[in-house]
């Protein structure tokens, strides 16, 4: 009997205990869930300090990383939880969208472990990863709600409708927001990861330096961060051709501000024109503390609920990729062997 086929046969749980792996971009990480909102361990190892030495993230690096710490990560997060390979009844991996070396050593592993245990196998989008970090924070939380997505490679404001049903409003015509605070931050000097260090210098900033209005005049839900990125490279840029100094603190600031405010405010706009009630947060971003201040308030203005994920779980991790794949256990949505990586998943890809 093929694989596939037994998988398919056996009984589902109701409370399957699913080992999640994560190893898209730096971090090799490895969670276990109960149920599929129950985080009975969730581990991180993260290269990131290796690739702060060349400015950002290295592909070759980071498989060999992955390479080297997949193993260790899972093992601590089997004993963080106390269980065996024994207990476990499904494994999920994101099989995309990312580096496709690093994806490989998930998928690879992933596959040898079900395919060892005799139990399902379970594609996990790193997209939909994010977006069910949300029930990992309000284990109460049922669609339909407005998802603000905001990472280093995606930006949208997406409509959920149901559990697999989503429409994207909107999704930035070029950068990724999280991509312009790295583009920024490298401009100011600033180390590997970007967006926490140019969030931190930002917090020292007084003075608001203009910047373009992303999109101005348009109406709708998309975003554009080349325009803005450019700005901030041009100012800093004439000022040392002038010989000039000018306050890294006071640009940092007027960056975060012009990129985010845009981000909250059409999330507001987008839950009011779809007269739902609730707001979540997905994304490495949507660890921005200015982000979430202003999100909270303007939600409050607006008595509209808002799920924030833990920061922890907004930048990547194996938990978010163990709620999603919770959902597509429960549709029976498993893979085979031949089972590959992809660096580029849409939202609708399961």
């Amino acid at each position: 009997m093929k694989y596939i086929d037994k998988i398919k046969s056996l009984p589902k749980k109701e409370d399957p205990i699913i080992l999640a792996i994560e190893s898209s971009c730096d971090e090799t990480a490895c969670a276990i869930l109960k149920g599929g909102r129950e985080v009975l361990s969730s581990e991180i190892i993260s290269s990131a300090s290796v690739h702060a030495i060349y400015g950002g993230v290295v592909p070759e690096i980071a498989s060999r990383a992955h390479t080297d710490a997949i193993d260790k990560v899972v093992y601590k997060a089997l004993n963080k939880a106390n269980l065996t390979f024994s207990d476990l009844d499904a494994i999920a991996v994101t099989y995309g969208a990312g580096l496709l070396g690093a994806l490989l050593v998930g998928v690879s592993y992933a596959k040898a472990l079900a395919f060892s245990l005799g139990i399902p196998l379970i594609p996990v989008s790193h997209i939909r990863g994010h977006l069910a970090a949300a029930y990992l924070s309000d284990k109460e939380l049922k669609p339909p709600f407005i998802t603000l997505l905001a990472s280093g490679g995606h930006t949208a404001i997406i409509h959920v409708l149901d559990y697999d049903n989503f429409e994207i409003l909107g999704s930035t015509l070029d950068d990724a927001v999280g991509e312009a605070f790295d583009k920024v931050a490298r401009v100011l000097g600033l180390p590997y990861p970007g967006g926490p260090n140019v969030e931190k210098l930002a917090k020292d900033g007084n003075d608001i330096i203009a910047m373009p209005k992303m999109l101005k005049g348009s109406k709708g839900y998309n975003f554009s961060y080349s325009g803005l990125k450019t700005a901030v490279i041009n100012y800093a840029h004439k000022c040392q051709q002038k010989g000039e100094t000018f306050n890294k603190a006071d640009l940092a600031k007027s960056f975060q501000c012009a990129a985010i405010d845009i981000l909250v405010d059409k999330a507001i706009d987008a839950a009011c024109e779809k007269k739902v009630d609730t707001i979540t947060v997905g994304g490495g971003v949507g660890a921005n503390g200015y982000l979430r201040e202003s999100l909270s308030k303007k939600c409050a203005d607006k008595s509209i609920k808002l799920v924030l994920p833990q920061k922890c779980m907004c930048t990547d991790n194996a938990a978010m990729i163990g709620a999603e794949g919770y959902l597509r256990y429960l549709k029976g949505d498993f893979a085979d062997l031949d089972l590959n990586a992809k660096a580029q998943v849409g939202i609708e890809c399961k």
